[in-house]
């Protein structure tokens, strides 16, 4: 007997949730379909100027790419990978060997040629980053004050190739190879054009 008391109850609980649940429903479509109206009527307004934006964000970059600065900038680059070659004393030596050289000639070469090479290419920091130039320069004065160290730590009557044998040898015990680190860091430097 309760339970036919209840359900006319039930019933109209059940009624009274689907008439919620329809008007939320209703509701919901209401705001979603008015979301969707004016999010698509926006983008109509504004679909020239996202169009033009990309456009000239990417014109701007085909046209840097294609600049004469980035020509440039990749030769400076370049330059500055033959002037770490050219100082690294596993080339230099060799580069600069004569028969018979005495150690203070193999000095005074060695050092004009990295300061020659040097002034050769100082122009080339207008084009990269300043920490790379840093460590150029700074590998270049470390280049010179290894081949001075090296003269410095030699008896009077050690030959060039006494020279050339020490500054070879302080090379290899060397951890890491600082030509190597700065060859890296410039095509680190490089591939950042791109």
């Amino acid at each position: 007997m309760y339970i036919f008391v209840g359900l006319p109850i039930i019933i109209t609980v059940f009624k009274q949730s689907m008439m919620d649940l329809q008007k939320f429903l209703t509701e919901a479509g209401v705001l979603v379909v008015g979301g969707v109206a004016t999010v698509s009527a926006g983008y109509y307004l504004i679909k020239d100027d996202i169009r033009t934006y990309f456009s000239l964000k990417f014109s701007d970059q085909k046209k840097e790419k294609d600049s004469p600065l980035l020509s440039l900038r990749l030769q400076a680059h370049e330059r500055l990978i033959v002037f770490v070659e050219r100082i690294n004393p596993a080339n230099l030596f060799i580069r600069v060997h004569q028969q018979g050289i005495s150690l203070t000639e193999l000095q005074a070469i060695v050092l004009n040629e990295i300061r020659s090479e040097y002034q050769h290419n100082i122009t080339q920091q207008l084009y990269i980053s300043t920490e790379t130039w840093d460590v150029v320069k700074k590998l270049k004065d470390d280049t010179i004050a290894m081949v001075n160290n090296g003269v410095k730590s030699l008896q009077g009557d050690a030959t060039g190739v006494d020279l050339s044998r020490k500054v070879l040898q302080h090379m290899a015990a060397a951890e890491h190879n600082p030509y190597d680190l700065t060859l890296n860091l410039i095509k680190k430097d490089i591939h950042q054009l791109f």
